[in-house]
């Protein structure tokens, strides 16, 4: 696309979206003075009653309230409205309420002690109690909310003492750079040293897990959307601690955000780590200040929002994130932008990400997002708009009266060869993670986690961490997957091979499947449109030990 056609877009497109979520978290949220769980933001808990807790990463929906009554952006119903100022207290209040005694908060099971959790919804009470200046108000309110400005103040206190000392298990940059924000914001609220300690250390871990080529780890590799949420929590930090290896850093990592901006404006996908669409604005708008480059990859996403290709994250736990740091890119927009928009997409190059084992290929107005180290695992564009997403060959068997499912996707050290135009990508097909609760397993982990489990979340964390997410169990197909460029094409081999091919019952390539537990993942997009590509007819026409192959010119 010729950079004329670019425009400038209106930041108001980021509030817009922010406002479109705000009528669902308040549904979310008791709403009413006179109930016990007045300010809980977790419907399953206190409408449904088909949970025995409240997640704690539920009260993190302060933060979009907070800010969405302090934005006077136009069609805005919620600024400077009482009710929800009173309604962020509330929710602050509750999530004093409801924490262990030790600070902390629980997520997805009862005692699990959740670091991303508490430092999301720490994050969020800070930030809430400042933006509508809450101090006064909580010491008026004393005898309605039982909790007084010093209550609020301890419960800060202790549950940044919590982060602080706790040490989850996996390796999730984002958390730790979020634990650093809040200990910095908290730190300045209070004007104390306290944390000084644990910040620097956290702030060191953060930076000892950037890979060279810019990416931050997060559990098994790059996702690039995860990667744009440290770049905010680091922005921000500099914004307070003007350390030169936080800006070496959101500089390696800026740069490599905008080679993961598609020429659509949409952002991610299947062929990153943690198969994500995750954007998070605010950290270029806060970077553009000092790299106008960062303001670029703001102005092409919001070509994307304005194209109707953002995901949908209004589900009940995960709605909260892009909305608050929507509303913040709202209000941090820089409005001196660069003139002309340079995309990385109109140029031909090769980028090879040999750590993060992610290809991107420019050439002829096609460009080519390839996980190598997921089988192969790709999206491909040509005249900025997509043309196919692929997450490999799937399986459907049957195995001794069990349905079992064997996938290409999942991340795994798969034999490579890289030429210019020409790629091979091979390995073991490998079984899906579909472990589901049953009314036992939910009963074993409770009975664990009110004995045993309370004392020891993390082992519990980490078990689950192997039967959920980590990790690959090789199934026995083995498939070879080449790209190869002819006639100003991309086309794509496939050879699938097995001893026997008798107990499959169905076998397709899908755009959007994916296999491992990830919160932020398996969102709608509007790509994922695109039909299954049903192979079960060509399986089914196999002779034992006969290879599947299929041929296909992108």
């Amino acid at each position: 696309m010729p950079n004329s056609q670019f425009k400038i877009p209106n930041k108001d497109l980021f509030a817009i979206e922010a406002l479109a979520q705000i009528p669902k978290i308040l549904t979310l949220l008791d709403r009413n003075p006179h109930s016990p769980t007045y300010g809980c933001f977790d419907r399953n808990f206190w409408h449904y009653k088909i949970i025995d807790f409240p997640s704690g990463m539920s009260q993190e929906f302060v933060f979009p309230l907070a800010l969405i009554y302090d934005t006077d952006t136009p069609n805005n119903p919620y600024y400077r409205q009482p009710a929800i100022k009173d309604w962020v207290k509330a929710g602050i209040c509750y999530a004093a309420r409801s924490a262990h005694k030790d600070g902390s908060c629980d997520d997805y099971f009862p005692f699990e002690r959740a670091s991303g959790a508490a430092a999301f919804s720490l994050l969020a009470c800070i930030e809430s109690y400042i933006i509508l200046n809450l101090k006064d108000d909580l010491e008026n309110n004393q005898k309605n909310n039982k909790f007084d400005n010093q209550a609020i103040i301890n419960f800060f206190i202790k549950r940044a003492d919590w982060l602080a000392e706790h040490h989850e298990s996996g390796r999730l940059t984002n958390h730790q750079a979020l634990i650093v924000l809040c200990l910095e914001r908290l730190s300045q609220l209070l004007n104390t040293s306290r944390w000084d300690k644990a910040k620097v250390q956290r702030l060191e871990r953060v930076l000892s897990w950037q890979n060279d080529e810019g990416w931050f780890v997060e559990y098994e590799g790059c996702d690039p959307g995860y990667h744009t949420l440290t770049i905010s929590c680091l922005a921000r930090i500099y914004q307070f601690n003007p350390d030169i290896r936080i800006k070496e850093a959101l500089i390696k990592a800026v740069n490599l955000a905008a080679e993961f901006v598609h020429p659509d404006g949409s952002y991610g996908g299947e062929y990153t780590s943690r198969n994500t669409y995750n954007f998070f604005p605010h950290g270029f708008e806060l970077v553009g200040n000092w790299i106008p480059e960062a303001l670029q990859i703001n102005t092409r996403f919001l070509q994307g929002l304005a194209n109707g290709l953002s995901p949908c994250y209004a589900d009940d736990h995960i709605i909260g994130h892009h909305t608050w740091n929507y509303l913040l890119a709202w209000r941090d927009f820089v409005d001196e932008r660069p003139s002309e928009i340079i995309s990385k997409n109109n140029q031909s190059n090769r980028i090879w990400l040999q750590n993060a084992k992610i290809l991107i290929d420019r050439r002829q107005n096609t460009q080519l997002y390839l996980a190598l180290n997921k089988g192969g695992v790709f999206k491909l564009f040509r005249d900025n708009k997509l043309v196919v997403a692929d997450t490999q060959i799937s399986l459907q068997l049957s195995d001794k009266g069990k349905i079992k499912n064997a996938v290409g996707h999942l991340v795994s050290p798969y034999r490579i060869n890289i030429k210019d135009d020409d790629i091979t990508i091979s390995g073991n097909l490998g079984w899906a993670k579909q472990k589901q609760m049953t009314p036992l397993n939910l009963l074993i982990l409770r009975v664990v986690m009110l004995t045993v489990g309370r004392f020891f979340p993390d082992l519990i964390r980490k078990l689950l961490q192997r039967v959920l997410i980590v990790g690959k169990n090789d199934a026995p197909f083995w498939f070879t997957r080449r790209f190869f460029w002819k006639n100003d094409k991309w086309c794509v081999v496939d050879k699938l091979e097995a001893k026997t091919w008798d107990n499959v019952i169905s076998a397709g390539i899908g755009c959007d499947q994916t296999s491992i537990y990830v919160v932020m993942s398996r969102t709608f997009q509007k790509s994922q449109l695109q039909p299954w590509l049903d192979l079960t007819a060509e399986v089914n026409q196999l002779a034992n030990s006969q290879p599947l192959k299929i041929e296909r010119e992108l």
